[in-house]
Parts: C-alpha cells; sequence; structure tokens
C-alpha cells in the first residue's frame, strides 16, 4: 500500500476561545457553544425537506385494512448550486446529516452535496409502524430523493447503513447512479458487530448535563478516528435534542427504529448478489481499527475492478471524513483519480499548534 500525505489548513485547529472552560457546566453554555460551531457552515447550506411516500409494498406486517400510501417529511441539507455535479450523503443507523457537514463544506465548490436524514432519525418524520424500518424502506428512501432532486445521476456517499442502501440502489438502478463512495462499508457486515452496536443503540438515554453527554457520546464515537472535540460536539449537538419530559437531551430518533435494527441484527448483512451487478466506479474507504469491514471482505471486494480502496489509520466503523487529507482524496477521486492507485493509505493532516 502507497502511503500518501497532504498538507491543508484545518480550520478546526484555528478555533478561537469560545468558553470551552465552562460549556460543560450547564446546558445554556453548552447551547452557545454548539452555536459557535456552527458559525464556520452559516450561510454555506440551506435546510430542505421532501415528502417521502412510503409504499404499500413496504407494508406487508401491517394489516390490509391499515394500509394506505401516506407521506413522511425527510429532511435535508443542500450545499453547492444547481448544476454542478450531485453527491448525495446518507449515514450510519443512528446519525445524523450534520455529520457530512465537514465533507461537504470541502467539497461544495464543485459539488452540489446533499446530506439526507433518514426517516426515525434527525429531523426526519416517523414511520407509523415499526416493522416498516427495514432495509428496502432506506433503498426506496434514496430513489425517491434523487427523482426529488432531479439529477440524471449522482455519487451516492453511504456510511454502514447508507453504504448498503447505496449498494443495492445502485445495483437495481444504475441509471441514478454514476459513482458509488463507502464509508467503511462493504457487501457483508458480521451479525457479531451489528448486534454489539444494536444494544447500545436499543437503550433509551437521558443526558442530565453536558459532560455526561460527551462522554456517553464519546465512548460510543471511539471507532471513529481522532476526532477533535469541535467535530464530536457538533454532530452530537445535532444527534440529541432536549426533552422537556426528561428534563434532559436525547438522541433524535425514533426509539423503534432502533428495535428494529437490534432484531435485523441478529442476522448478516449480506448484499454480495448486488455487488457483483455493480459496474460503476467505488471508492470504499476502510477504518484500519473497523470491526466491521473485514480482511476477508475486503480481499473479495477487491476482485470487482471498480474498487479503489482508502485505508485510514487509527480508526474503526467509521470515519467522520472531516479530516482535510481524507477530503482532498476524495476530491482527487471524484475528479478521476489520477495517481491514487487501486489502494492507498490516507495519512491525517497534521494537527497545527
Amino acid at each position: 500500500m502507497d502511503q500518501s500525505v497532504r498538507n491543508q489548513d484545518n480550520w478546526q485547529d484555528k478555533e478561537q476561545d469560545q468558553g470551552q472552560d465552562n460549556w460543560q457546566d450547564n446546558w445554556n453554555a453548552y447551547e452557545a457553544h454548539a452555536a459557535q460551531l456552527e458559525r464556520p457552515f452559516a450561510g454555506r447550506y440551506r435546510s430542505c425537506r421532501f415528502d417521502y411516500q412510503h409504499p404499500l409494498r413496504l407494508q406487508r406486517r401491517v394489516p390490509s385494512r391499515l394500509r394506505r400510501v401516506y407521506p413522511v417529511s425527510v429532511a435535508y441539507t443542500h450545499w453547492g448550486q444547481a448544476g454542478q455535479p450531485l453527491i448525495l450523503c446518507v449515514g450510519g443507523v443512528a446519525n445524523c446529516a450534520h455529520r457530512f457537514h465537514f465533507l461537504a463544506a470541502g467539497l461544495a465548490a464543485s459539488y452540489q452535496v446533499v446530506c439526507m436524514d433518514w426517516v426515525g432519525r434527525g429531523y426526519s418524520g416517523w414511520l407509523a409502524d415499526v416493522s416498516e424500518y427495514q432495509l428496502e424502506t432506506y433503498v426506496e428512501q434514496l430513489r425517491q430523493c434523487l427523482l426529488h432532486l432531479g439529477a440524471r445521476r449522482a455519487t451516492l456517499v453511504g456510511s454502514s447503513l447508507g453504504g448498503t442502501a447505496a449498494i443495492v440502489l445502485a445495483a437495481r438502478h444504475p441509471e441514478l447512479v454514476s459513482r458509488l463512495i463507502l464509508n467503511d462499508t462493504g457487501p457483508f457486515i458480521p451479525a457479531g458487530r451489528r448486534r454489539r452496536r444494536a444494544e447500545t443503540l436499543a437503550r433509551h438515554y437521558v443526558f442530565r448535563n453536558p459532560a455526561d453527554l460527551l462522554r456517553k457520546v464519546g465512548v460510543s464515537q471511539r471507532n471513529d478516528g481522532p476526532v477533535q472535540e469541535t467535530v464530536r460536539l457538533y454532530t452530537t449537538h445535532h444527534q440529541t435534542r432536549w426533552s422537556e419530559d426528561e428534563d434532559g437531551r436525547i438522541y433524535r430518533y425514533d426509539p423503534r427504529a432502533m428495535l428494529a435494527y437490534r432484531e435485523d441484527a441478529r442476522h448478516n448483512v449480506n448484499v454480495w448478489p448486488e455487488w457483483w451487478r455493480l459496474r460503476q466506479p467505488i471508492l470504499a474507504t476502510h477504518g484500519l481499527e473497523s470491526d466491521a469491514l473485514l480482511a476477508p471482505t475486503l480481499r473479495r471486494m477487491g476482485q470487482n475492478p471498480a474498487l479503489t480502496l482508502m485505508h485510514v489509520p487509527h480508526t474503526g466503523h467509521t470515519p467522520v471524513l472531516d479530516d482535510p487529507n481524507h477530503i482532498a482524496f476524495i476530491r482527487d477521486w471524484l475528479a478521476g483519480g489520477q495517481g491514487l492507485g487501486r489502494e492507498f493509505t490516507a495519512l491525517p493532516a497534521p494537527r497545527q499548534a
């Protein structure tokens, strides 16, 4: 594997003193500090919505007399200018769209970047029945979002669950998908790893103070790599919301979606049949400490000549893709990838003193 390094400015290292000594003490200080972290993104994206129409064919476990096509409001953020090539980003089972804002900010000069919340997560609406939170729903949501955006073909960026849904959609509807970026995701994820994650997600947490929030979410994000506190705070702020009933912050998702994931996590993810149908160029990022994207899977994936593999050191499942070097390599791959080779290691950008 060739090792490559890019040196670029890291805006997170240029942050000014924003009251970091006291923001963990109370929620008012926490909100003020979180608002400061939004400033680098201010005015650079629009918050948008569209109505996802949940079809009858995905309501099979609902009594027939209660089935109907119904809309669910889906939230997404839109970066860049109309007419630019489209990139659609979707996250993992409990991610929010704002987790992709660091990547979107680095690509928006040349692309439209849309970051979407899954139904039942983030700022999107919830489904009517727990049984409807399934892979086929997420594939259909992806399809409807692309049609809503009106792009002829798009690049899909998917982390974990998002990557699985992207593989399936690209195999079934190649006319909609030009390229795939799979963030520590492949056609196979072992059930054991999924069960461990499911047991964490299917619990109800109430965060009584900001320090408790950052400590708990920090543990759950330890696989994300050497991520700065500013990045963790930004993503966790959008991943949680204030609950008057609970007198604390709670995760911004439908608990039934996590219960559905726990049920599904008894099984491996296995979309190898769809994988072998892919003809689009594929970039797969791989956290070198990942317990989801394993060496046997990577070797088998490598039989697809369209695959480029980017290893990310000191990182598990999944990289945040906030590092300037990682974003630069993705930008180069999108531009044609000359000089990258089929497999390389993307070292992090040096931190400024």
